[in-house]
């Protein structure tokens, strides 16, 4: 049942815009009530014009934004007086009912208001929900729907039939509630719900309560039932759904990503885990979307991959994934053009959702969040198909209702008011030593060019305080932290594995994992030797292995990017282990480079020298031994870098990762086996 969270001590006193807000936050947190960014709450006002006088104020959801988290701002005020004569209107277009209510804007700063706003205005009442519950919606998705509605409810709703949100499906409703003076809810068929009050409260409260009656009723009748047929299969452990999982996400994340790079989720929570396995769910599950809101997401319908866990092998699964795949791209360019009109433009043909027997499901999407936003909202799409079911026949929106949504003008618009993506956009970015200066540095240069970033460090406490700061001002899992030694192979498979799990795969290896060591040549202990070996050459060899063999297996190219040194072609004095394993480490990267070139793997080097800001290298003894070898002290070194060099400058952690980012980028798409020196001008390392 849907909890009543109404705290007065919490309420502000006002029944005005801060209690729409708060009310909006409560709706919004339950998301078997309110689908992530759907649904629309307002609540009409008085309020004082520009020139002083009483005008009645309607504020109403601004288009794009999320119930659960909108403020303020994020709602539009219109004048009740300009918006009332549309009601003796008999039709209007999107585009004239969108450009009238653009006058209608108390603060032409506002949002855009919804849709679904003269739903909201011509209803008598002084605030208005309109929501998407589970509970709900398993009615309106009903074959017999109305029926139920009237044995739950009596005469106390209205039904509205399927319609597209906009002008008649507004007054439709309001007339309907005119109609009906016992109306106490409106169920829109396949859509959703509309409740109102008098105050914000009890507009509150007769939502949940309507809610609950729903999903008492319906919760009585699935005793009796076997949900979704019964189990046809049985799920494999959650170590085994894992272990698959991180095989075959690449491979999906690559077959994906022909039109556009995507990324890649999985979810194998019970409920999905019951629907998977279910007798009905290849069915039930070609139905089609539940309501507008779901299909904008998750496509009309996903791919069901027919597998049997128990008898089935990997190799079986990856071949039907990619025949289902295929198919699942030629249907719905052949959905396309059965449906298209003029100027309308092919969108993304993969599908959102992959469901997989005994697995789970994976989602896609252009960045994690919007795979988890389709992820969340197929969770609810299971939910409305147990509740239709168990009442009678799942129904859904047609082929042609699908597409009139899923190309609508209005839609394709608020996807144009989305800021152009960036250079690093649908990518991830795995970076070793993330933790420390130049991975700092990196990991915000492919955040801030759209990125999603890997932080792998030793140090995993540094490496998730650096997740945790990006998160917080970037968004959820824009960043993940592990831990790796990159010495230790399996270590580095866990931590390729887990980046697996979370994106899908890793488009961007940036190998810079560091230490230094300095002493005279006869004083060069094999430990020394031994250490700066195994970090910078068979660590850099572990983790450029297991990423390419990742990259092979999504088939969608790839870029690595070492990080060298200026003593990887200058033999610097007293650094023989050093200077020969960053030596070693880009003669690596060109070899990777010449077996990468077939596969669109590029392999490229950058070469600092002294980068001592911010640097965990420089916090060690190196920074004392590399003094030492010349003569000065600690704090004179970096003043003894900067003169040494032709253009007199210091070189910071923000140069390199610019240089990284280029060799990353489209811009050296052409280019692979090279190495940039960013040094400041040594001219004992110019290559020759």
């Amino acid at each position: 049942m849907v909890q009543n969270m109404w705290d007065n001590q919490e309420m502000v006193k006002s029944n005005g815009l801060e209690s729409l807000v708060y009310r909006s936050n409560l709706l919004g947190s339950d998301r078997s009530v309110v689908n992530i960014g759907g649904g629309n709450t307002s609540t009409k006002t008085i309020e004082k014009d520009f020139k002083g006088n009483d005008i009645e104020v309607m504020w109403v959801k601004g288009s794009g934004s999320d119930l659960a988290t909108m403020q303020a701002q994020h709602f539009t005020g219109l004048k009740m007086e300009d918006i009332r004569p549309l009601m003796e209107r008999d039709d209007m277009t999107d585009e004239d009912m969108v450009e009238y209510l653009s006058h209608c804007m108390i603060d032409s700063k506002h949002p855009r208001s919804s849709i679904e706003t003269l739903l909201h205005a011509f209803l008598p009442y002084k605030h208005v929900d309109h929501t998407h519950p589970d509970a709900i919606i398993s009615i309106a998705c009903a074959d017999n729907g109305q029926a139920i509605a009237k044995e739950i409810y009596g005469d106390r709703f209205v039904w509205v039939p399927y319609i597209r949100p906009g002008f008649l499906l507004s007054k439709m409703i309001a007339e309907g509630v005119q109609n009906n003076p016992n109306a106490e809810l409106v169920i829109m068929e396949k859509h959703g719900l509309v409740t109102w009050g008098e105050t914000s409260k009890e507009s509150y409260d007769k939502t949940i309560e309507i809610i609950n009656e729903a999903e008492a009723y319906i919760e009585k009748q699935a005793e009796t039932k076997k949900i979704f047929g019964g189990e046809k299969y049985t799920s494999l452990s959650e170590e085994q759904r894992k272990e698959i999982f991180a095989e075959i996400m690449p491979i999906v994340r690559g077959q994906v990503s022909q039109d556009k790079k995507m990324l890649v989720s999985y979810n194998d929570a019970p409920q999905v885990l019951e629907f998977v396995n279910s007798n009905d769910a290849m069915e039930l599950s070609q139905v089609g979307a539940a309501c507008p809101d779901h299909l904008v997401h998750t496509k009309r319908v996903p791919l069901f991959v027919e597998w049997d866990p128990q008898t089935g092998d990997r190799e079986e699964l990856i071949e039907k994934l990619k025949a289902g795949l295929d198919a699942f791209k030629q249907e719905y360019v052949e959905y396309f053009d059965r449906n298209k009109e003029e100027g309308d433009e092919i969108m993304e043909t993969a599908p959102r959702i992959i469901l997989i027997p005994g697995l789970g499901m994976l989602n896609t999407g252009k960045s994690w969040s919007a795979a988890n936003v389709s992820e969340q909202l197929y969770h609810r799409a299971i939910a409305v198909m147990r509740g239709a079911t168990v009442l009678g026949n799942f129904v859904s929106l047609n082929e042609h209702e699908s597409f009139k949504i899923e190309y609508w003008p209005l839609e394709l618009y608020k996807l144009s008011l989305a800021p152009p993506e960036a250079e690093f956009s649908r990518q991830v970015a795995f970076v070793t030593g993330g933790a420390g200066g130049i991975g700092t540095a990196t990991i915000y240069r492919f955040i801030d060019e759209g990125a999603h970033a890997v932080i792998a460090d030793i140090n995993l406490e540094g490496a998730q305080n650096l997740a945790n700061e990006i998160n917080e001002k970037y968004g959820k899992n824009r960043a993940i932290a592990v831990k790796m030694d990159v010495t230790k192979e399996e270590e580095v498979q866990k931590a390729i594995t887990d980046s697996v799990l979370t994106y899908g795969g890793i488009d961007v290896l940036v190998n810079n994992a560091g230490l230094a060591s300095s002493s005279p040549f006869e004083e060069t202990t094999i430990d020394q030797w031994n250490l700066n070996m195994n970090v910078l050459v068979t660590g850099y060899f572990l983790v450029a292995r297991e990423v390419f063999k990742l990259m092979k297996d999504q088939e969608i190219g790839g870029n690595m990017v070492f990080v060298g040194s200026k003593n990887s072609i200058y033999a610097g004095k007293n650094a023989a282990a050093y200077s020969t394993a960053k030596a070693a480490e880009v003669h690596l990267a060109r070899t990777i480079a010449a077996d990468g070139g077939q596969h669109g793997i590029r392999v490229n080097s950058v070469l600092p020298d002294a980068v001592i800001r911010g640097s965990k290298i420089w916090d060690s003894s190196w920074k004392k031994e590399r003094a030492s070898s010349y003569g000065i002290g600690t704090g004179d070194l970096e003043e003894h870098y900067r003169k040494r060099t032709i253009l007199n400058v210091n070189i910071l952690p923000e140069d390199i990762a610019e240089s990284i980012a280029f060799l990353a980028s489209s811009k050296a798409e052409k280019t692979t086996g090279c190495m940039i020196t960013v040094d400041g001008g040594v001219a004992a390392a110019f290559t020759r």
